[in-house]
């Protein structure tokens, strides 16, 4: 294979996205493999590459893949760029504004000070993985959990915002403790967040296949997994082995 060619996996590992994600852009005509090997396997080439950027760039925007297609067909280079350059500008306000958010709040827990909600979630979009909602699990479910969460308060925003966002600080703590993952108290823990689930599942119960499943994701999506473990290496995975225990005693 050519150092300027990646397999599927690759790139979708780069990306931060799946092979399934990619090859159904190739099936819709939006991102076609640069070849296809004698195996069936798909390459991408550097060409691919920025194909694939400007993808997901419009989809941080919150095009669609129909419309994304036809911003591409019509794009020249130039303007391509300039439309790049100020999402870019945006996006850079945005995780600054996280970066001071996140450092806010480690000020905080550090000091025992409390922590406002609305601070610690500044420059967070609960929207940006709408179109990776949609393919997993069909527009009616994004669609009915975009209009749950905008019908909230913005206090209702907040109080379910800072429930996860202690339910994570718990684990994390319990985690550098050498908790045991099955322990009573890792358990009450697993509870919590099985109930925050269904409160952002509209009161409808996860089975334990799906609750499971959920903290499997903690370790296979990478956003999840450097999520947890910036409380140390392996804490995503002691999040989903809790969530398995908790599936498993409480859910079967």
């Amino acid at each position: 294979m050519s150092i300027e060619e990646w397999s599927i996996q690759e790139i979708a590992r780069a990306a931060g996205t799946t092979s399934r994600t990619l090859r159904h852009y190739g099936d819709v005509g939006l991102l076609a493999p640069s070849r296809v090997g004698s195996n069936g396997y798909r390459y991408y080439d550097r060409q691919s590459l920025v194909r694939l950027q400007r993808i997901l760039l419009l989809r941080e925007l919150g095009l669609g893949l129909p419309a994304i297609a036809e911003v591409l067909d019509g794009e020249r280079d130039g303007a391509a760029l300039a439309v790049h350059l100020e999402w870019l500008k945006a996006e850079r306000d945005r995780i600054e504004r996280q970066i001071a958010s996140v450092t806010t709040t480690l000020r905080k827990l550090e000091g025992g000070e409390q922590i406002m909600a609305a601070e610690a979630f500044d420059g967070f979009d609960h929207t940006q993985y709408k179109d990776e909602v949609i393919e997993r699990w069909g527009r009616d479910a994004y669609e009915r959990g975009d209009r749950w969460w905008r019908s909230l308060s913005d206090e209702d925003k907040r109080e379910f915002q800072q429930r996860q966002h202690d339910i994570a600080a718990d684990f994390a703590k319990a985690y550098r403790q050498g908790r045991s993952a099955d322990s009573d108290e890792v358990q009450a823990i697993a509870n919590r967040q099985y109930d925050w689930v269904t409160a952002g599942w509209q009161g409808k119960r996860p089975t334990a296949d799906q609750f499971s499943g959920l903290g499997q994701l903690y370790v296979d999506d990478r956003r999840f997994t450097e999520h947890y473990d910036r409380h140390g290496e392996g804490a995503a995975a002691f999040v989903r082995d809790a969530m398995a225990v908790y599936a498993e005693r409480a859910l079967r």
